[in-house]
C-alpha cells in the first residue's frame, strides 16, 4: 500500500493492457497483494470490533436481568445511554476526524486512544461483580441492586464513551482506504466475520455466562484491545487535501466554534435528498431494535433457557454467514439501495407473523431465526450504503448527522417500550407490531430516496450533491 504524490481519482482507472492490475482509492494505490494484506488487516480488527458487539451487550443484559432491574431501567443503561454520549460525541469527533491531518492520518489517531480506554471498560465489567460486593459491604443499608448498577454504570461509561468515539471514525477509515467498487463485497467479508463471531459465542458461550461471566468478559477485553491496537499500527491512510475553511466571523475560539457549527448544519440538514437519506438510516436502525434488544427477558418470558436461546441465534449467524458474501456480490451489483428495499420487504413480512403467533416457544424461536436472517440480510447488503450515498470528502459528518437526527428516537424508543411491557404484565408480542410501523417508515423513506438517487445519475452516475 503506496501513497501517490498526486491525489487520483476516487474511482480505478482503466488499466495498462501488460501491466499488473492496481486500485485506486484517494492518494492510495493497492496491487492485487496489497488489497489482500488490506483486506486481511481490517478483516481482524473486524474480528475483535464485532467480537466486542457481539458479546458485551449480551452479557450485559444477563448481567443487569440477573439483578432484577426493572425494564425502564435496563433500557435506559443500554440504549438511552449510549445514544446520549453518541448525541454528544459523534458530530465533535466525526468533525474533527474529517478535518485532522497528521502523520498517522485523520482515523488512526482516534482508534490509538479509545482501543485501551475500551478494553479498560471491559475489564471493568467483568471485575464489577466483586467491586459491587465489596462496596456494598461497607454500604450494608444500601440495596445489593442499587449498589451493583451503580459499580456496573462506572465502567460502562467508560466503554460507551470509548465505542461512541470508535463507531464516529472506523467507517471513516473504511470509507479512505478500499476502494469503492469493492465495498459491497468487503461488506460482505466483514458481514461474515462477524457472524463467525457471533456463532462462536452464542454456539459455545452464550450458555456458560451465569457461571463465567466475568472470565469471558476479561476474555473479550485483552483479545480486543491487543488485535485491535495491532490493526491500527498496521493499516495506514493515505493523504489528504487540505480541509475547507470554517465558516467564522472572526478568531477567537468560540467564534470559530460556532462557524464550525453553522456549517456543519446547513451542510448536513439544508437539502430535502439527504434528511430523508437521514430518516431512512433512523427507521431502518430502530426497526431492528425493539425484539433485538428485549431478546434476552423475551426467551426468558416463555421458559427458554440461555443454552437454548443462544444455540438459536448462532443458527441465524450460521445461515446469515452463507448468505454474506452472496448479498455483499448482489450490493455490488444492483447497488445497495436496492438490495435494502427488498430486504426490508421481508423483515416486515415476519414482523407480521410475530405480532401474530410469538406467544409460544417454539413460535418464537422459529420467528426469531426469520426476524435475525432478514435483519441480518439488510445489514450486510446495506452496509455500504452511506458511503455510496454521501460525499466522501464529508463521510465521518454526514454519518454523524444521521445518528444526530436519529438520536431522540433511539434514547426515548427503548425506555418507552420497556414500560409498555411492564405496563402489559410482559406481553413482548407487542414489540413485533412496533417493528412493522418502523420498518414501513424505512420502506416509505427508501422509496423517495431512490426516486431522488436515481434523478442525481442512478448507480452508474450518481454523484452525491454538496
Amino acid at each position: 500500500m503506496t501513497p501517490a504524490s498526486v491525489e487520483p481519482p476516487a474511482s480505478t482507472p482503466p488499466q495498462p493492457e501488460n501491466g499488473p492490475k492496481t486500485w485506486k482509492v484517494g492518494t492510495l494505490t493497492y496491487t492485487s497483494a496489497g488489497l489482500v494484506a488490506l483486506f486481511g488487516w481490517l478483516l481482524l480488527g473486524d474480528f475483535a470490533w464485532s467480537m466486542r458487539e457481539r458479546s458485551i451487550g449480551p452479557m450485559s443484559s444477563w448481567y443487569l436481568n440477573s439483578l432484577d432491574v426493572p425494564n425502564v431501567v435496563f433500557a435506559l443503561l443500554l440504549s438511552s445511554f449510549p445514544v446520549v454520549l453518541g448525541l454528544i460525541v459523534g458530530p465533535v469527533i466525526s468533525v474533527k476526524s474529517d478535518r485532522h491531518r497528521g502523520k498517522w492520518g485523520r482515523r488512526i489517531p482516534f482508534l490509538l486512544v479509545t482501543t485501551p480506554m475500551a478494553a479498560f471498560g471491559m475489564l471493568g465489567l467483568a471485575a464489577t461483580p466483586y467491586i459491587a460486593k465489596w462496596v456494598h459491604g461497607h454500604f450494608p443499608n444500601e440495596s445489593e441492586m442499587v449498589v451493583s448498577v451503580v459499580c456496573f454504570g462506572v465502567f460502562w461509561a467508560a466503554f460507551e464513551l470509548a465505542t461512541a468515539v470508535g463507531g464516529a471514525v472506523f467507517g471513516g477509515l473504511i470509507n479512505d482506504v478500499v476502494p469503492k467498487q469493492l465495498l459491497g463485497r468487503f461488506y460482505g467479508m466483514f458481514r461474515a466475520v462477524s457472524l463467525i463471531d457471533g456463532i462462536i459465542f452464542n454456539y459455545w458461550l452464550t450458555g456458560k455466562i451465569p457461571t463465567y461471566f466475568s472470565l469471558i468478559m476479561v476474555g473479550v477485553g485483552v483479545v480486543y484491545g491487543t488485535t485491535f491496537m495491532l490493526v491500527c499500527l498496521k493499516v495506514k491512510e493515505g493523504e489528504y487535501p487540505p480541509p475547507p475553511p470554517l465558516e467564522s466571523k472572526g478568531n477567537r475560539l468560540s467564534q470559530r466554534f460556532a462557524g464550525g457549527f453553522r456549517t456543519y448544519f446547513r451542510e448536513c440538514f439544508s437539502q430535502k435528498y439527504y434528511l430523508l437519506t437521514f430518516l431512512l438510516f433512523m427507521f431502518a436502525g430502530l426497526a431492528f431494535m425493539p425484539v433485538s434488544f428485549f431478546s434476552v427477558p423475551y426467551a426468558r418470558s416463555l421458559g427458554i433457557s440461555m443454552d437454548t436461546y443462544g444455540n438459536c441465534v448462532a443458527l441465524t449467524y450460521l445461515i446469515s454467514l452463507s448468505l454474506s458474501y452472496f448479498m455483499g456480490w448482489l450490493a455490488d451489483l444492483i447497488h445497495p439501495l436496492r438490495m435494502a428495499i427488498l430486504t426490508m420487504l421481508g423483515y416486515t413480512v415476519v414482523t407480521v407473523l410475530g405480532a401474530l403467533f410469538g406467544t409460544t416457544p417454539n413460535a418464537f424461536l422459529a420467528i426469531w431465526v426469520a426476524h435475525a436472517v432478514f435483519a441480518g440480510s439488510y445489514l450486510t447488503s446495506a452496509a455500504s450504503l452511506a458511503q455510496r450515498l454521501f460525499p466522501p470528502g464529508k463521510f465521518a459528518q454526514f454519518h454523524s448527522a444521521a445518528g444526530l437526527m436519529a438520536a431522540p428516537c433511539y434514547f426515548t424508543l427503548a425506555p418507552l417500550l420497556g414500560a409498555l411491557v411492564d405496563l402489559t404484565g410482559n406481553a413482548y408480542r407487542l414489540l413485533f407490531i412496533a417493528e412493522f410501523f418502523l420498518a414501513l417508515g424505512a420502506l416509505i423513506s427508501a422509496f423517495y430516496v431512490h426516486r431522488r438517487f436515481m434523478q442525481l445519475g442512478g448507480p452508474k452516475g450518481y454523484v452525491a450533491p454538496e
